[in-house]
């Protein structure tokens, strides 16, 4: 049910809560649908708590690729909590209201952690271009105070680029009849369109924030591989080439990972209004809830030392 006020001779309007929805016409079989949802959402805290203790425990691991892997472990999480409360209340107890600020709160970290995803996959391509580039100074370029210095400069980048946000948005002119969210999280461009007012500032800088952040990220990191193909081609031995390469690999797959999705919910809600409201909701659960669980299973299979780190904190757990 709607929730009802009155709206007589209100010239400036916002909601008391927005109403969120779970997958469109699937109402009848939200029990059943949460259970793959909630899996993923244990998956992907389980993964990536084990990803934190296996580099904490390990000393070989306390190395710069490892400590990025880390914040990237960090930052799935943040992702991950960031929604999943919502999503689960719609899915389980068809809780769909939200309040207008706690919206703005969520929707500020979810997009909080996606700037700072994009960010730390951009140092992880730095990090292989000193590793296969200069692999003599690699430990004397990044060494922990820089590393520290870049998660600072991480969180600052996607503080202030999206402090704005909430601002923004408390500004608008809300119409009453428009309450119902295109998800059960929120994010900047469904909020923006239930307002009654002119939202051009908001789309600006919304743009603004995905060009300045994951665009420039996005074409640094193609920069850093063409330059990573550069040194490699340059290696006298194909097994020299094969194994600079496929230390990057995991860091491949987790780029590809997260910006597809991340492309495919920026053009569906530019261009695709028109589309069936369960592609909207579809794309955007793949762009928020599949790369912190897919993460943790790229780095597992491919990189070694810490399948086998991981693996120990697990025998250790059983143990204890």
């Amino acid at each position: 049910m709607f929730p009802s006020w009155s709206f007589a001779n209100i010239s400036f309007f916002q909601p008391h809560a927005f109403l969120m929805i779970g997958i469109p016409g699937l109402e009848a079989i939200h029990g059943w649908i949460s259970i793959p949802f909630f899996s993923m959402y244990t998956a992907a805290l389980t993964g990536n708590c084990l990803i934190l203790l296996a580099v904490r425990r390990t000393p070989s691991l306390h190395q710069p690729m490892y400590y990025f892997l880390s914040m990237l472990a960090l930052t799935d999480m943040g992702l991950t909590l960031a929604t999943m409360p919502t999503t689960l209340a719609v899915l389980w107890f068809d809780h769909r209201l939200i309040g207008f600020d706690t919206c703005l709160v969520q929707m500020f970290f979810l997009h909080f952690f996606s700037v700072v995803e994009s960010s730390v996959l951009l140092a992880m391509s730095f990090d292989r271009f000193v590793a296969i580039s200069n692999p003599l100074r690699y430990a004397s370029v990044l060494t922990n105070n820089v590393i520290i210095r870049i998660g600072l400069a991480i969180v600052a980048r996607a503080t202030v680029s999206l402090f704005p946000l909430p601002f923004l948005l408390k500004r608008l002119n809300f119409c009453p009849g428009k309450i119902l969210l295109s998800h059960s999280f929120c994010f900047h461009a469904d909020v923006m369109k239930r307002a009654c007012a002119d939202i051009t500032v908001n789309i600006i800088y919304g743009l603004y924030v995905v060009l300045s952040t994951m665009g420039i990220d996005s074409l640094l990191i193609v920069l850093s591989y063409a330059l990573i193909l550069h040194t490699v081609m340059s290696l006298a031995s194909p097994r020299e080439r094969i194994r600079a390469l496929n230390t990057c690999v995991s860091h491949i797959l987790a780029v590809l990972v997260f910006f597809i999705p991340v492309i495919g919910v920026s053009m569906i809600h530019r261009f695709g209004r028109h589309l069936p409201p369960i592609v909207h909701t579809l794309v955007a659960y793949v762009y928020l809830v599949v790369p912190p669980v897919l993460n943790p299973v790229i780095y597992s299979v491919k990189s070694k030392p810490i399948r086998e780190a991981m693996l120990r904190v697990l025998r250790e757990k059983r143990k204890g």
